[in-house]
């Protein structure tokens, strides 16, 4: 009888705690979002804070996406390095940073910032005029209450744009908005209103602006859960999402993906067990994991994350229940599913646990270890630093 010898696995020779993507699922998650904004009419400007990899980057630009959002200057540093030339920094300018700015700017880099308030735009204006640099600038528009940006409809909105304008070496670019609180949201129909308020007060900022004489071209909205909701996007003129691109727990819990959907996970080996709790010990804690207990608010909580195993497969009713630093503690939601953990998880086995928060686990890694669809696993750097 012939006995067919069993597939090493990819991951046999890589120390854990390690980051995992699943590149053909990235690939098909990047797919997803760029087929949707090709259809919807709009330019995509893919949020690299997610993977911050020159790797993935490419990718997604190759698939058709336009330019990048940063979330730090470092990031706008590194990406600009690497040959990326058209970047949106898509968090408030505090006026030590404009230094920084100035010189990406003055090295060649097509660096937007963002201002939301009256003190932040007069700052932009006067190192403008003192230093003779041209910034393009957009406001943030808040449209959900989520976290900052001026309202639609104050009448500060105006105020700012006259401050920024003040200096002719300041321009105008246009409105942004980021709708952070459909993260909240897990129905349907909820998220297809959600993306039309996003759409539509950011819409009516722009038109404000206008009215009051500024050209205002561009119109930036996105998140997630609203690009992938979105029935129509008149009067936008680009679409940012970051965490797509590998999804997680939260976006599951949202409703914008299933499971097999996300293309990250920590890869982790069991060192230990606690019998008479029924416990598996792996040697991921929160430092790998992230504190980031996203899901603790949603209708499903997956405690630090969900466990598959080393092919990625989701165990059923398993989760991380709960982490120290470098220990994490696997549980089943039914205590009397915990049987024979020794024997189903024995000492020196291999485990992929999904993550709550992709953006948060990514940050706990120097690097990730891509998996082709060969089966052949390379290693992607990714950027730190603000």
């Amino acid at each position: 009888m012939k006995i067919e010898a069993i597939a090493p696995s990819p991951f046999a020779q890589i120390n854990t705690p390690a980051a995992v993507i699943d590149v053909t699922q990235m690939a098909a998650n990047i797919d997803r979002m760029q087929a949707r904004m090709n259809a919807l009419g709009v330019r995509f400007r893919p949020h690299v804070k997610t993977s911050k990899c020159v790797d993935v980057v490419r990718l997604q630009t190759r698939a058709g996406a336009s330019g990048i959002t940063v979330s730090t200057l470092k990031e706008a540093e590194q990406f600009f390095a690497a040959g990326i030339v058209d970047i949106l920094y898509a968090v408030g300018i505090a006026p030590h940073k404009l230094a920084q700015a100035a010189a990406l700017i003055a090295a060649g880099c097509r660096l937007r910032i963002l201002v939301d308030n009256l003190a932040a735009a007069q700052a932009v204006a006067a190192y403008a005029n003192t230093h003779d640099i041209a910034f393009d600038v957009l406001i943030e528009i808040d449209t959900d209450g989520h976290r900052s940006g001026v309202k639609p409809e104050a009448p500060e909105l105006i105020d700012i744009a006259r401050a920024l304008t003040a200096d002719s070496r300041v321009t105008l670019a246009g409105v942004m908005t980021h709708a952070g609180a459909s993260y909240a949201l897990h129905d349907a129909v909820a998220l297809q209103q959600f993306a039309e308020q996003e759409r539509a007060l950011c819409v009516r900022a722009a038109t404000r602006l206008r009215e009051a004489g500024f050209a205002c071209l561009d119109v930036s909205v996105g998140s997630t859960p609203t690009a992938l909701s979105a029935q129509t996007l008149d009067g936008v003129t680009e679409v940012r999402a970051g965490v797509y691109v590998f999804f997680d727990l939260v976006m599951a819990n949202v409703g914008v993906c299933s499971l097999g959907d996300i293309a990250m996970s920590v890869l982790t080996t069991v060192i230990g067990h606690q019998r008479e709790k029924g416990w598996v010990i792996v040697d991921a804690g929160w430092m790998a994991m992230s504190r980031d207990r996203g899901t603790q608010m949603q209708q499903l909580d997956y405690g630090y994350g969900q466990v598959c195993d080393a092919a990625g497969q989701p165990i059923a009713g398993c989760l991380m229940a709960s982490a120290n630093q470098e220990h994490g503690i696997v549980e089943w939601r039914d205590a009397n599913a915990a049987q024979s953990v020794e024997a189903r998880f024995p000492v020196g086995m291999q485990l992929r646990i999904l993550p709550n928060h992709a953006c948060a686990t990514a940050a706990q890694f120097p690097a990730y270890e891509a998996l082709g669809g060969d089966g052949i696993v390379t290693t992607w750097p990714r950027f730190y630093g603000w």
